[in-house]
C-alpha cells in the first residue's frame, strides 16, 4: 500500500492504493474520512468550475465491481483498527476516523448500483463494530432525487443514522449554469433538497468564492437564501466553505479563495432563516 502522508490540501484517491476506496483528511468533517469513490473514470453528470479532479468529463460511471468494493472497503479498516495506518499515514492532530462518505470523483448516486454499496458500507460497519460509530454520509449534487432507486440508498442511510451533504452555491438558474454547468432550475433543486431531506438528515453545502476577483453577486445570495428558506425547519443545516485546493477546471485561474469575514455575513444571514451554519473558510 502507499505510503502517502495525508494532508487536508491533497484528497488523492489512490492514497491507500485502491479502486473505489480512499482515506482523506475532512476538516469539514474533523478528522479521517473514508471516501468510496464509485466514479473512478473521472465522470460527472456536473461541471463545477471549482471541482478539483483532474480530466473531469461529462458522463456516468462504469459497472461497479461490488464484491471488490466491499473487500477494499474491510481490508482498509482493518489496516486503520489493526494496522499502522493512523501511525504512519495521518499527523498527530487528525488520528480520528470520523466518517465513510459517497464521495469520489463524480455524482455518487448516478452509480446504478448506488443503494446496492450503501448496503455494503452498512454491512462492513456492522463486522466491525463501527456502526453507529462512525457517521455514513453521502456528498451529492442531488440532481438524481428523481430516481426511486437513488431514494432508496439515501433512505438506507437515513434509517443508520448518517446525513447527506446536498450541495446548493445558488439560487439562480444563470448562477447554476456558471458555477455547475447545469440547466438544472432553483424550484427544481429545492424540490429535490425537500425530497433528500425527508429521507435522511440533510446539510446543505455551499461553496463561496471569488470570480475574477468579484464577490458573490447580492442578487445571487438573495435567491439562495429564498432557495432555503421554506425548507429552514427540515434542514440539519449549512456547511459553508471556500477553495482550500486549487480548481483543475479550465476556469481555475480564475477562481480566489473567499475572505472569513465576507463568509461570517453570509452565515449571519443564512442564521436568520433559523439554520446552524458551519464555517470553513
Amino acid at each position: 500500500m502507499s505510503r502517502i502522508l495525508l494532508k487536508t490540501e491533497d484528497h488523492s484517491r489512490d492514497s491507500a492504493g485502491m479502486h473505489y476506496v480512499y482515506p482523506v483528511i475532512s476538516r469539514r468533517a474533523g478528522g479521517v474520512s473514508v471516501g468510496i469513490n464509485l466514479n473512478p473514470n473521472n465522470a460527472c453528470n456536473w461541471r463545477c468550475i471549482y471541482c478539483q479532479v483532474p480530466e473531469l468529463k461529462r458522463g456516468g460511471p462504469p459497472p461497479i465491481d461490488l464484491v471488490l468494493l466491499e473487500r477494499e472497503l474491510n481490508d482498509f479498516l482493518d489496516w486503520v483498527q489493526s494496522g499502522d495506518f493512523m501511525a504512519t499515514r495521518v499527523p498527530a492532530g487528525a488520528r480520528r476516523l470520523v466518517d465513510v462518505a459517497f464521495s469520489g470523483n463524480g455524482e455518487p448516486t448516478s452509480a446504478a448500483e448506488f443503494s446496492d454499496a450503501v448496503a455494503i458500507a452498512g454491512r462492513v460497519l456492522a463486522a466491525h463494530d463501527l456502526a453507529g460509530k462512525l457517521v455514513m454520509r453521502l456528498i451529492t449534487n442531488g440532481s438524481l432525487l428523481d430516481r426511486k432507486a437513488v431514494q432508496a440508498g439515501i433512505a438506507r442511510i437515513g434509517m443508520s443514522a448518517g446525513e447527506v451533504w446536498f450541495k446548493v452555491d445558488t439560487g439562480t438558474s444563470a448562477g447554476l449554469a456558471r458555477i455547475n454547468g447545469t440547466r438544472a432550475r432553483p424550484e427544481v433543486v429545492a424540490r429535490r433538497l425537500a425530497c433528500c431531506a425527508a429521507l435522511a438528515p440533510t446539510w446543505v453545502q455551499t461553496c463561496l468564492f471569488r470570480l475574477d476577483g468579484e464577490l458573490p453577486a447580492e442578487q445571487e445570495v438573495d435567491a439562495y437564501l429564498a432557495l432555503l428558506a421554506p425548507l429552514a425547519q427540515a434542514l440539519a443545516g449549512v456547511h459553508l466553505y471556500s477553495l482550500a485546493r486549487p480548481s483543475l477546471q479550465a476556469e481555475g485561474p480564475r477562481l480566489g479563495r473567499l475572505e472569513a469575514g465576507r463568509m461570517e455575513e453570509v452565515a449571519r444571514r443564512i442564521r436568520q432563516l433559523g439554520l446552524t451554519v458551519r464555517v470553513s473558510p
